[in-house]
């Protein structure tokens, strides 16, 4: 009865009523709003996984999981397992929500990271031999077609047959009559063709008369020709009607031999459905997924921007105000928490955003904080917020709340004895177990989350308080977790006699006189009545007068709470620039970042173009060295052309070599008038001479002159003087062209020997100053063998190496003399 009463007083059917509206079917919907609460945390990582699973689904697909076809056949299922016969629309219903959940399937096993929904599906069976069964007799409009059977198909020929003599028949009369009927249409009274006749001319048509027009000037007439023709009509409909029945009898049948695997079909398919809804529920929330934590393993619940989530529907479709989220971060040894502050402040709704919070992770919904959500699974909820006073009842407000906490602590007394219940009664041992397990019943720590709103409110504030202090404590022992909102002073100690309580408080702002909805921990909340009183206007000396009856321990009381609150909003400002500045250098230093990146890219770019322009004029300069080598090998060589070609040459040597740009010069030359400084003794000096070719120049310091080397001083702001730069003797032009083929150092062995050939190589070498080209051509081979043989071993070749394609290639080898 407590949980029933809790989820009415939190407002759960108004969550389920939301999530509803994301469902895809009509089962769905159903089950949203009979959201059912898992028993166990098992459960709820299974319902959590799903929902993981198809979020995921939802955000990678464009489409995500499509419900399309899928229809509510619970009823037709059990009509058709009672020996019913279902409609064609039913048949129809059946045969597109087979198809539905077989594409359902195939969305889910084309992904290969879902096991919890690859899971689901694995054992549905969807028939497809049922459906294409039922879609060859049963069309879109849900009529058995021609080609359900063979007797049908030939039913309706005849149907067909009897309808156009009849038409045929009453366009002639028709035609013959034209004066008598009131329009040439024909029409129908239930089964029968009729003709629209004059009521004054109906002699003129004899025939029965099926209907009379609301003035009675018309009567809708069957001719005494037609009727029997009607009578046909009528009987062949009969036996139409029949067949049709027999093929959805068959078709029913096959329905209801199936009707346990549909069934769980309806079940798997609902269950997607739901979990779906869940998803997308928590997308539109902003909400994250939430991990269950074991507090004794010193794990702290954290819900950082917790949002309440019917808020939340309230601002985005009811134009509500903006939802200002709560930051709970409750550490592991702590068991009760009192929130105390002014009223409408929002400590209600905080512990109703805290258990909202805990429900919506038990069902399998994400958690409308920012990440990490981590909370304890609890395996009840319970809560006394409202008041139950009832004139029928005679209860007044201090009874309402202390008969439902009556039955919040029975709930927490029955979790105990299904717990501490001995396997074997009767035993010695187990009696004794069971005393024991009594025993410590007192300190063990129940997975229960208990809400109080105003604990002890509602009779004498002295009993009251004292009624909340024993009753928070004995919850501290019983309970796991246990949050309670109050205006009782001597609550707010608690927590400095016991490690177990902590105090928490609600903002209020003075200057603007109204709640700012902000959590504050660690803080406890200080009256805010006189204040409010004074500057809405009360008389003064009544407000003094109620300060005296107050007292200055409570006065004492609240300038301390006061300073404790300025000083923790000092610390935020603090806190807020910091994590400001803090911003500011991480963008700056990703702008940094970015622009490095940038001239790093370019300076590759630029190294890629410069490589490229490098090798096109290395390229160039081959071609042009090549043709300035081909000139010299036509004809006969000269000296002169020899000298044209090195300073062709040159020339683009010069052309394509780097030019060097000339060092900065470093340090100073001092100038007559200039002041230095002496090194060697420390004082500065003017000077008189320039220097002269080694160096040295006349100084004056003070009274005296001297001669001092430009390696002695230095400018008055440190720096060196310029060494005087002696002129070098000019260097030699450096022969840097490269060697020549001429008549001169060319030996043509083409037609000789091997041995007559040695000789002639031997000359040449000895004569030769420079590379020596020998043409020996390619023939079979032996000639060049040979000429390489010899020049490996003469001691006056450093190596060889055949000519370019140009000069001969292989035919030619290059003798390199040392």
């Amino acid at each position: 009865m407590i949980q029933s009463e809790t989820l009415e007083l939190l407002e759960w059917h108004r969550l389920c009523q939301h999530l509803s509206t994301f469902a895809a079917t009509k089962l769905g919907a159903i089950a949203s709003l009979h959201l059912k609460i898992p028993a166990s945390q098992a459960a709820s990582q299974q319902l959590l996984a799903q929902t993981k699973e198809v979020y995921q689904l939802e955000t990678r697909t464009n489409t995500g999981l499509s419900f399309e076809g899928i229809q509510d056949i619970g009823d037709s299922l059990e009509r058709a397992e009672l020996s019913g016969i279902l409609a064609g629309d039913e048949l129809l219903a059946i045969a597109t929500t087979l198809a539905g959940t077989r594409n359902l399937r195939r969305v889910i096993d084309n992904q290969e990271d879902l096991p919890t929904l690859a899971d689901l599906v694995a054992d549905l069976r969807t028939y497809p031999e049922l459906e294409q069964e039922i879609h060859r007799c049963i069309d879109e409009r849900g009529q058995v077609t021609d080609r359900a059977s063979l007797k049908l198909g030939e039913i309706r020929t005849d149907l067909r047959k009897i309808r156009s003599q009849i038409t045929q028949k009453l366009h002639n009369i028709l035609q013959a009559k034209s004066g008598a009927v009131q329009e040439q249409i024909i029409t129908q009274r239930g089964d029968r063709y009729v003709i629209p006749v004059k009521a004054p001319q109906k002699d003129a048509i004899p025939g029965i008369v099926h209907d009379t027009s609301t003035s009675g000037a018309t009567l809708y007439v069957e001719p005494n020709s037609i009727v029997p023709f009607g009578n046909q009509l009528r009987q062949t409909i009969r036996r139409e009607q029949t067949e049709e029945e027999i093929i959805r009898r068959l078709l029913t049948q096959k329905v209801a031999e199936v009707k346990p695997d549909l069934e769980r079909l309806l079940a798997i398919v609902t269950t997607l459905d739901l979990a779906t809804a869940r998803a997308r529920y928590s997308f539109w929330l902003g909400a994250n997924p939430p991990r269950f934590i074991n507090r004794e393993d010193n794990e702290i619940i954290t819900l950082r921007q917790l949002r309440h989530p019917l808020l939340v529907w309230q601002q985005q479709h009811e134009h509500g105000q903006a939802v200002v989220p709560v930051d709970l971060f409750i550490s592991p040894h702590l068991r009760v928490v009192t929130i105390t502050g002014p009223n409408t402040g929002g400590k209600t709704v905080t512990l109703k955003t805290l258990a909202l919070a805990a429900l919506m992770a038990k069902v399998g919904l994400f958690v409308p904080a920012r990440e990490p959500v981590e909370i304890p699974w609890f395996d009840q909820v319970l809560a006394d917020i409202g008041d139950e006073q009832s004139l029928q009842q005679s209860l007044s407000t201090f009874s309402g709340h202390i008969r439902r906490i009556s039955r919040i602590l029975n709930a927490l007394d029955q979790e105990e004895e299904s717990e501490n219940t001995p396997q074997s009664p009767d035993s010695a041992l187990s009696t004794q177990h069971s005393a024991l397990l009594t025993q410590h019943s007192a300190l063990k720590k129940h997975s229960a989350l208990v809400l109080l709103d105003e604990v002890g409110a509602g009779t004498d504030p002295v009993e009251g308080s004292a009624l909340a202090i024993a009753l928070l404590q004995y919850l501290a022992n019983h309970a796991q977790l246990t949050i309670a909102t109050t205006h009782f002073g001597e609550l707010k100690a608690l927590k400095y006699e016991d490690e177990r309580f902590e105090n928490a408080s609600v903002e209020f702002d003075e200057s603007t006189l109204s709640p700012t909805y902000r959590l504050l921990w660690g803080i406890p909340g200080r009256s805010n009545a006189l204040t409010i009183a004074r500057r809405l206007g009360l008389k003064p000396e009544v407000v003094t007068q109620a300060k005296t009856q107050v007292g200055g321990a409570t006065d004492e009381v609240n300038q301390v709470i006061a300073g404790l609150e300025a000083q923790r909003r000092r610390q935020e400002t603090k806190a807020a620039e910091a994590q400001s500045l803090l911003q500011q250098a991480e963008r700056l230093y990703q702008e940094v970042s970015a622009k490095s990146d940038a001239l790093q890219e370019r300076e590759k770019a630029l190294r890629a173009d410069q490589e490229v322009a490098v090798q096109q004029a290395i390229a160039q300069a081959k071609g042009e060295i090549a043709q300035v080598i081909r000139r010299l090998q036509k004809g006969t060589a000269k000296a002169q052309d020899a000298q044209q070609a090195t300073d062709a040459l040159n020339q683009i040597a010069q052309k394509y070599q780097p030019k060097v740009a000339p060092k900065p010069k470093v340090g100073f030359m001092p100038k007559v008038g200039d002041r230095v400084r002496l090194s060697q003794f420390g004082q500065t000096a003017e000077v008189l001479t320039a220097p002269n070719a080694d160096g040295e120049f006349s100084v004056r310091f003070g009274i005296m002159k001297m001669a001092v080397k430009l390696q002695d001083i230095e400018s008055l702001d440190g720096q060196k003087a310029e060494p005087v730069a002696k002129p070098k003797p000019a260097p030699e032009p450096e022969q840097s062209a490269p060697a020549i083929r001429t008549s001169r150092n060319t030996v043509d062995l083409r037609g000789k020997r091997v041995a007559d050939s040695e000789i002639v190589l031997d000359k040449a070498i000895s004569e030769a100053t420079g590379p020596l080209w020998i043409i020996h051509g390619h023939g079979t081979g032996k000639l060049r063998q040979g000429v390489h043989a010899f020049l490996h071993q003469h001691p006056r070749v450093s190596h060889h190496e055949p000519a370019e394609q140009a000069d001969g290639g292989s035919g030619v080898t290059i003798a390199h003399i040392k």
